[in-house]
């Protein structure tokens, strides 16, 4: 395999990369083949930053169900890059072994968007794929109005803390925060949450407290599911006082296991509607057609996100890091 090469004051110099070399060790910073267009719509760009999502971290350990286990690899699912001309884009890449990590990766133009003047490439990097999972969600696979109840499972993390936000953005009338650490969930609270509901408690509090927060909720957006879904489940659908009222429950993510026992009581009960949102139920162009109008949101500063940029040599040791609520973008 070629390598790119660049010519900086006389010294040949390779490009360099994350790369992954083994599921189960994280990536190393070093030299990467050439990044070659195949397609007319494709073009290769200098990326300016990367984030470090949970999906990107799945990805490289081979787990994710979109996963090809191909290797060597460079990970990375999404960025901002500038193209040849200058202009300043934000990319979506398909399954591909030459991720966003890297100082120049290939992009199809036709999954990446112009971005507003002005945009702060770090801020959409760590924001946009966490936002992406509740806007697509509310936007795009559920009938989501204006004024409608929401509940988030997980709302501590990332993805679930930018859910808060999104629906309040989108016109929700009460938002709920259900997640682990008091200080956490009291941080919601300015973000746009309404009430919330700590997983901290004793598993019959817990019960109670879903119990009460879900009774009239429309939609939850789930991050967690595994056991937890099949808990929240029972104590929501039990305390429902009008079966009748549409209950759509969004699987987003996993945090808690791949796999849920879902009561089937909870089906026959209630108007209960379980659905999943993510990459193959949303066509790929329905994501795209999202992208601007999220991108200009998050570009407003309506959004609080906590990006911390590290140098994409550092990789290992941002990869290796304590687990903290910052988001981490890998900037070449």
């Amino acid at each position: 395999m070629s390598f790119v090469t660049r010519i900086i004051e006389g010294v040949t110099v390779a490009l360099k990369a994350a790369v992954v070399t083994a599921f189960g060790r994280p990536p190393g910073y070093a030299d990467f083949p050439d990044p070659e267009p195949s397609r007319p719509t494709e073009a290769v760009v200098d990326v300016v930053a990367a984030g470090l999502h949970p999906r990107v971290r799945s990805q490289a350990n081979g787990s994710h169900y979109t996963s090809t286990g191909e290797l060597p690899s460079v990970p990375g699912i999404d960025g901002v890059g500038r193209t040849s001309d200058g202009t300043l884009i934000y990319f979506v890449l398909p399954d591909t072994t030459l991720g966003a990590m890297a100082e120049q990766t290939v992009v199809d133009l036709r999954r990446a968007i112009v971005l507003p003047d002005g945009a702060d490439p770090v801020l959409l990097a760590a924001a946009m794929n966490p936002a992406m999972s509740s806007w697509v969600a509310l936007r795009r696979r559920v009938d989501f109005q204006a004024g409608q109840s929401v509940l988030v499972l997980a709302a501590t993390g990332s993805a679930g803390r930018m859910a808060v936000q999104v629906a309040k953005r989108l016109g929700a009338g009460h938002v709920t925060a259900v997640g682990r650490g008091t200080g956490r969930l009291s941080a919601l609270v300015p973000l746009g949450a309404d009430a919330i509901v700590s997983l901290d408690d004793d598993p019959d509090v817990i019960a109670a407290n879903l119990g009460e927060a879900g009774k009239d909720v429309d939609v939850v957006l789930d991050y967690l599911w595994g056991q937890p879904t099949a808990d929240a489940l029972r104590a929501i659908v039990s305390r429902r006082p009008d079966d009748q009222r549409q209950l759509t429950w969004v699987q987003v993510g996993s945090v808690a296991g791949p796999e849920s026992p879902i009561p089937s009581a909870a089906l026959r009960a209630t108007r209960l509607q379980i659905v999943g949102s993510g990459q193959g139920s949303v066509a790929t162009r329905d994501i795209v057609a999202e992208l601007t109008a999220l991108a200009t949101e998050i570009s407003g500063g309506d959004y609080r996100v906590d990006a911390r940029p590290v140098p994409l040599r550092d990789v290992t040791g941002a990869w290796t890091a304590a687990e903290t609520n910052q988001r981490i973008v890998l900037v070449p």
